[in-house]
């Protein structure tokens, strides 16, 4: 959670939840909305009751369906093996940065759960689409 105050053993789930700790803090859960145009609304439930994950760069949700996807963790290359359509989006992502085919691939080859270039994979919990996006300092 991103707030001005230091938010360290002061934060429960049930108040992030409830949305009651953003309140009192003034504080952030998601970074950068990606995917369907969503209504404001749906974003800002999103970004007040749902734990955040600590990410490399500023932390970005998916949204699919209309509706918030669920987070399901940090993948590496080996993890995305089993998720053919988030590994596509990441292909998709990498290949707009302007990266040669070989250099994607490295880029991707790379993931790692448990380093500092690694992917965060999300679900959407209405039709089930895996979508991801890679992370790296």
């Amino acid at each position: 959670m991103y707030a001005v105050e230091e938010l360290s053993n002061l934060l429960c789930p049930w108040c992030i939840a409830a949305g009651s700790a953003v309140a009192k803090y003034d504080a952030h859960v998601i970074g950068d909305p990606i995917g369907d145009d969503v209504p404001l609304e749906v974003v800002m439930s999103v970004d007040a009751c749902t734990p955040g994950f600590s990410s490399w760069q500023d932390p970005q949700w998916f949204f699919h369906c209309g509706h918030g996807a669920a987070f399901l963790g940090a993948v590496g290359m080996a993890e995305l093996a089993t998720f053919p359509d988030a590994l596509q989006a990441l292909r998709s992502e990498v290949s707009a940065w302007g990266w040669s085919a070989e250099a994607m691939e490295s880029c991707l080859g790379a993931l790692d759960k448990d380093s500092q270039h690694t992917g965060h994979l999300f679900m959407c919990r209405t039709c089930g689409r895996h979508m991801a996006y890679a992370d790296f300092t």
